[in-house]
């Protein structure tokens, strides 16, 4: 034999009258942000497959990307002083970073299009050579790690 129902007390009925409504507010105001919300950062590709390539806006305003250039330069420098990195011992210069690509793996890989020049040489305004650097960087680690540094030209058939 089936237990007998009970009404719903008042004040119960008003409890899921007020979770049910805080449900749907929170659901209708996540989607309205001031600055044009989720469909802004869709188009400006927030839904982009995870693990892909983007392309870092202002390459040359940004800091970081300034940075990182000049990190893979001095690295790549060290590694040819330490162990003979078969360059000729010749020293770079860092120059600037024309452009970068970032991508999240473990962490943030940035792939970097370097100009540096060879050390104490006369350029005379000449940006030297462009260079592929692919710079890991972990920040939990505070980690930087140079994974590839090569001429621009014979790194453009790798990918």
């Amino acid at each position: 034999m089936a237990a007998p129902r009970r009404p719903i007390g008042g004040a119960t009925a008003l409890l899921v009258v007020v979770v049910v409504a805080s449900a749907c507010w929170a659901a209708a105001s996540a989607g309205v942000e001031p600055s044009g919300g989720i469909r802004r950062r869709l188009r400006e590709g927030a839904g982009r497959k995870v693990g892909g390539r983007t392309d870092v806006r202002d390459v040359e305003g940004d800091r970081e990307v300034q940075e990182l250039g000049r990190f893979s330069v001095e690295e790549y420098n060290r590694r040819q002083e330490c162990c003979g990195g078969g360059g000729g011992g010749v020293r770079l210069e860092f120059g600037r970073v024309v452009a970068a690509q970032r991508q999240v793996v473990s962490g943030l890989k940035y792939y970097l299009r370097v100009a540096a020049a060879e050390e104490g040489a006369e350029n005379g305004g000449d940006p030297g050579r462009v260079f592929d650097a692919v710079v890991v960087v972990k920040p939990w680690l505070e980690s930087r790690t140079l994974v590839g540094f090569a001429p621009a030209a014979a790194s453009s058939n790798e990918s």
